[in-house]
């Protein structure tokens, strides 16, 4: 068993409120091992593809904005789909490798794939396969995990997430700096490491049989519970707050733009941010099963209004540079695991992947409503211009996000 207790006199009954987590379960560490190698792949394209995308193929900011969204937002269409399936199955991996092996294939698909309509065809691919595979994946680890440590467990599984990310812009740096100009090479080693994960998914990974599948539950009871009050106030927050965040390329973009860096370089932008990402991810975990996921969450995107603020300058420097790398690290790792975290106690077990798909599916349509919007900002008001927009209406935003998780514990549901 991996909750262990802390010191007790003996004969005494420690409570449960007390329990300490020693270490999260294998179960959530093979999950991350997974996410680690496809992670690797998927960062060793997305690195390359905002500079490629503006630079080679030649798009405008407002087209960028475009590809972005669909990357950032396409997902959605399958997200609940995949909590749903991964609620009525007893076994929720199988959902999650569906998902896994549609976005390997995408990866090595990218080699025939010849201008925007082709590029953005694979990519939606890539994206449905993600949207399809997170919330059984995440359900798996709250349903692997203590329900008084689920932060940590979703801090572990996001560092060795993260992890990934940061060696895939590496992995991606090393090819082209060894062959210039080579994407190819970037896709055909992308494409190894997603089909690495894929394997130690199907063969390590144990396929748990969650309380969510004994449940067998309807599509009736999920649209109760995802629209029910325990869930409208955090889906609203998270919403909000989807539609003033604009996607890390743009970031990037407005970086090399301002400071002009060689697009050899570019891919070290996203391992920066994935450094500081990795070194918090479990820190903050722990931080939000302490004093509050919802303040934990609200504090991230504190630190992303200093980002936009910090890239929107007019010059930089590297210390400019490295600072709003390290606000958008912090960012991630304040919020990409733990509102998952949060959610996952807000339903009862047996409407756990839908739930957490609910805000998944919120996030992702918020986000690509914002790369749209973002992109043509860009384009006719300027990148500077667009940055301190989108800075003012996130300052705007989040006292009211604060106000509608105001009261949200995080609480375990009973069915």
């Amino acid at each position: 068993m991996y909750v262990s207790l802390r010191d007790k006199p003996a004969g005494a009954a420690p409570p449960a409120s007390r329990a300490v987590v020693r270490r999260v379960s294998s179960t959530v560490v093979l999950l991350g091992v997974v996410s680690l190698l496809t992670d690797v792949s998927s960062e060793m394209v997305a690195s390359i593809m905002p500079l490629y995308l503006t630079a080679v193929v030649g798009l405008s900011p407002a087209a960028y904005g475009f590809w972005d969204g669909i990357y950032q937002g396409v997902s959605a269409i399958v997200r609940i789909a995949g909590g749903f399936a991964a609620d009525r199955r007893e076994h929720p991996k199988l959902v999650a490798a569906l998902g896994y092996g549609v976005s390997a294939l995408s990866r090595i698909a990218m080699l025939p794939a010849q201008g925007f309509a082709a590029i953005t065809a694979v990519t939606t691919a890539d994206r449905l396969g993600k949207g399809l595979r997170t919330a059984p994946r995440d359900a798996l680890i709250a349903a692997s995990s203590h329900p008084d440590s689920l932060g940590r467990s979703f801090g572990v599984h996001r560092a060795l997430d993260t992890f990934g990310a940061a060696l895939g812009p590496l992995v991606a740096f090393a090819l082209l700096w060894t062959v210039p100009g080579s994407y190819d090479s970037v896709f055909v080693v992308s494409f190894g490491f997603a089909t690495a994960g894929f394997a130690v998914l199907l063969l390590l990974v144990p396929n748990l049989r969650t309380a969510a599948g004994k449940a067998r539950v309807g599509l009736r009871r999920v649209a109760r519970e995802i629209s029910g009050p325990k869930l409208r106030r955090p889906l609203l927050a998270a919403g909000l707050l989807g539609l003033v965040t604009v996607g890390d390329g743009f970031i990037y973009l407005s970086l090399q733009a301002r400071d002009d860096f060689a697009a050899l370089y570019f891919p070290l932008l996203y391992i920066g941010t994935n450094a500081v990402y990795l070194s918090l991810a479990v820190p903050f975990g722990r931080l939000a099963d302490r004093v509050g996921r919802a303040r934990v969450l609200i504090g991230g995107h504190v630190a992303l209004v200093a980002g936009y603020l910090l890239a929107a300058r007019p010059s930089g420097g590297l210390v400019s540079t490295l600072a709003v790398l390290a606000l958008l690290g912090t960012f991630y790792a304040a919020t990409d695991g733990v509102l998952p975290a949060l959610i996952s106690r807000l339903v009862p077990a047996e409407t756990r992947g839908s739930g957490i798909a609910a805000a998944q599916t919120v996030v992702a349509l918020a986000r690509f409503a914002a790369s749209l919007g973002f992109g043509i900002l860009w384009q006719f008001a300027g990148r500077g211009t667009a940055l301190l927009l989108v800075a003012a209406a996130l300052a705007a935003v989040i006292p009211a996000a604060a106000w509608l998780l105001r009261g949200v514990s995080g609480k375990a549901v009973s069915a």
